[in-house]
């Protein structure tokens, strides 16, 4: 993690470079704005709203993406206000205790560490549940609702989409995890929770755990039918696009009607017929026995 120090005080900026370093930062120290200006490939930078009544707000400028800690040796609109609109992230009022900045500067690298992960794991969620469309939801629909369905990332889809509705977090829970009963039950009400597996549960665990959420605010799915009595919401979502989940093993039909409905508007039908070894004629026919409808 390389740090830009941006002070005119030589003292100061050695003694922080020096703390710094200590920790594991890589610290490079500029006297002036041309200096700090000449390099911009700097993950922190700490800046001095005093340096020989130099313009700063370039600095702010150039390293608006990156993490911003102005050292300020008053309040003002020009010193704190004004840079922190234009992307400074966070100020320290000289003197400070060298221990203070190193604590926003974690705070800060902590932070975006995390969005960047957030951003990250969300890509991959909405390319794991693209194209798979959940209709109908309203947030006003009471908890908890059990989701029964023949492909878990319906229920998924379903859960992150109420999520972003509600715009909030859920915590999530597999009830094929060990001890994880206890867990949901020591949950606040008021917590959003997104439960899967329940088909996993034995019988008697089933009682118990229906008892555990009857009034909590959570999602439960499983992909197996329900034969017991169930005290709250059940809903049901049904895919025609089934494959391969949770260790299911698919019919030769639903496998050749899964193939035919993803790939058909990849492969033209002289390929596609010949990957599942079959005739053009015979993958006619079992598009018009699966009415499918192949958009032109």
């Amino acid at each position: 993690m390389r740090v830009l120090i941006v002070e005119n005080e030589i003292y100061l900026a050695q003694s922080i470079a020096s703390k710094l370093s200590e920790i594991g930062y890589e610290c490079e120290i500029a006297a002036g704005i041309k200096d700090a200006l000449s390099q911009l490939n700097y993950d922190v930078v700490l800046l001095s709203t005093n340096i020989n009544g130099q313009d700063f707000l370039p600095v702010v400028e150039a390293f608006r993406e990156k993490i911003i800690i102005l050292l300020v040796s008053y309040i003002s609109q020009d010193t704190v206000s004004a840079p922190l609109q234009a992307g400074a992230n966070d100020y320290i009022h000289k003197p400070f205790m060298i221990e203070e900045l190193i604590r926003k500067i974690n705070h800060f690298v902590e932070f975006e560490r995390l969005q960047k992960e957030n951003s990250a794991y969300r890509a991959y969620i909405d390319h794991t549940l693209r194209g798979l469309e959940i209709e109908n939801i309203n947030i006003k629909d009471p908890l908890p609702v059990l989701v029964k369905t023949n492909y878990q990332k319906y229920a998924d889809a379903y859960a992150f989409a109420l999520s972003d509705l509600l715009q909030e977090p859920f915590r999530f829970y597999s009830l094929s995890q060990k001890g994880v009963l206890g867990k949901i039950k020591s949950e606040d009400s008021t917590q959003l929770l997104y439960i899967t597996d329940y088909q996993t549960l034995k019988k008697s665990e089933k009682q118990q755990f229906l008892e555990i959420i009857k009034n909590k605010r959570a999602i439960v799915s499983t992909t197996e039918n329900i034969e017991e009595e169930i005290p709250f919401r059940v809903m049901e979502l049904r895919s025609d696009n089934k494959i391969y989940d949770r260790g299911d093993i698919l019919t030769i039909d639903e496998y050749v009607k899964y193939i035919i409905i993803n790939y058909q508007h990849k492969f033209p039908d002289t390929t596609l017929s010949k990957k599942l070894g079959i005739s053009r004629k015979s993958l006619w026919e079992k598009r018009k026995k699966y009415e499918i409808f192949k958009k032109k």
